[in-house]
């Protein structure tokens, strides 16, 4: 009988034990990770005397984007399974990836609540967005998308190098890389590039959308801020 009353006492104290921690488990998703919060977090870590490192601006999806959509304990939301194929031909050919694409009228094929539109938002605010739209299938739902493959950043070069074509960006990359990347300049080619970009008004270093570069120049040191990082839709012409 003794030993009967210790397990149910046992019993008791481990379920009183377990309940607070369930509780506490769940109610952590409660919490909103704001703006501030992530920069407070990261004062923290760095500490007050150094800067916060510069962020820039969130992705913004386009055409031809892969993304992975998913709901949590319900896995991947896309509508067809879309594998990885083979290496591109060329610099500008489409390339696959994994998950659901965005196709040429700007929407994703996902699973219950079918075609939705992605193009022009970020990954923050089309999680927000189809978060509302599954709440009608999934009780609560929690949402991510992730960029598996950027198909829409790109990036033009022509002229005087020894590969021309367009490029994708996938990472940061200068001007200077670039001209690196297409092979280098040709044996007929000046010390000058054009870099034309649409919308650039406000940058000092453009006048009418156009930015002149002289590589000798940048040798010599000598306007180094001339070697930008190259935005996509960037045009760039070598003489």
């Amino acid at each position: 009988m003794p030993s009967r009353i210790l397990f149910v006492h046992v019993c008791i104290v481990v379920f009183l034990f377990s309940v607070p921690l369930a509780f506490g488990a769940q109610s952590t998703a409660d919490v909103p990770v704001t703006k501030e919060l992530r920069e407070k977090a990261l004062k923290d870590i760095l500490g007050k005397t150094k800067e916060l490192p510069k962020i820039e601006k969130e992705y913004v999806i386009g055409h031809g984007d892969y993304l992975r959509v998913q709901v949590y304990g319900e896995g991947d939301m896309a509508a067809a399974d879309i594998s990885i194929g083979g290496e591109p031909r060329s610099a500008d050919a489409p390339r696959q990836g994994r998950g659901v694409k965005v196709q040429l009228d700007g929407r994703i094929s996902l699973k219950h609540i079918g075609d939705v539109e992605a193009v022009g938002l970020t990954l923050t605010q089309l999680a927000d967005y189809l978060k509302i739209l599954f709440a009608t299938v999934f009780d609560d739902p929690v949402v991510t998308v992730v960029l598996e493959q950027s198909n829409s950043q790109r990036y033009t070069v022509m002229g005087k190098v020894a590969n021309p074509g367009i490029f994708f960006i996938d990472y940061p990359i200068t001007l200077v890389q670039v001209i690196a990347r297409c092979g280098g300049f040709t044996e007929w080619a000046n010390s000058e590039v054009t870099v034309v970009r649409k919308g650039a008004e406000e940058n000092k270093l453009f006048k009418k959308n156009i930015m002149k570069f002289d590589y000798d120049d940048f040798l010599e040191g000598k306007k180094v801020e001339r070697n930008i990082f190259i935005k996509s839709g960037d045009y760039i012409i070598v003489h």
